[in-house]
């Protein structure tokens, strides 16, 4: 009888554990839109307005583990002509370097969100497993990456996100 008791015992704890572990993860489910972009390098510099001013991002976290993100910087400019392709090398080459979009599986390890890439305007992640750190509090999460090049120098960035409601 004892054994009984303790098999339902550990089930049990088993159970509440590992809702609460999902659960950690659903409260991201939903919609996001950026409000706040920043950098930082090793050396102790900041960069406040990461993605320029004002940019414009969303993320969306699905039930089924599925995310993406879109991530514009402020201040884009518009290409001269209607027809991506066709526009200027200069003009396209500044689109693509102001803009950034990915999407694929999503999971949890602790704080740390892992996504695997399926599709990105960056086709070298494609494949990859691109790391997040994750601070929620409230209607607002803080993703920070591990160091990565921009423009040369390594930096960790931190992109601050509201719920839409």
């Amino acid at each position: 009888m004892k054994i009984i008791w303790l098999v339902a015992g550990v089930v049990c704890f088993a159970a509440l554990f590992w809702k609460g572990t999902v659960q950690a993860g659903d409260s991201l489910i939903g919609t996001w839109r950026l409000v706040g972009a920043s950098s930082s390098t090793d050396k102790g510099d900041v960069t406040k307005e990461a993605y320029g001013p004002n940019p414009t991002g969303i993320l969306t976290f699905t039930a089924d583990g599925r995310m993406m993100a879109i991530i514009a910087m402020g201040g884009r400019k518009p290409l001269s002509v209607p027809d991506r392709v066709s526009a200027p090398a200069e003009e396209r080459a500044d689109a693509f370097s102001t803009f950034i979009a990915y999407a694929g599986r999503y999971s949890f390890d602790g704080n740390k969100e892992i996504v695997h890439i399926d599709v990105s305007s960056l086709q070298n992640w494609v494949g990859t497993d691109q790391v997040r750190f994750v601070s929620l509090r409230g209607d607002r999460v803080t993703l920070s990456t591990p160091p990565m090049p921009r423009g040369g120098v390594m930096q960790t960035f931190k992109l601050v996100w509201e719920r839409l409601k």
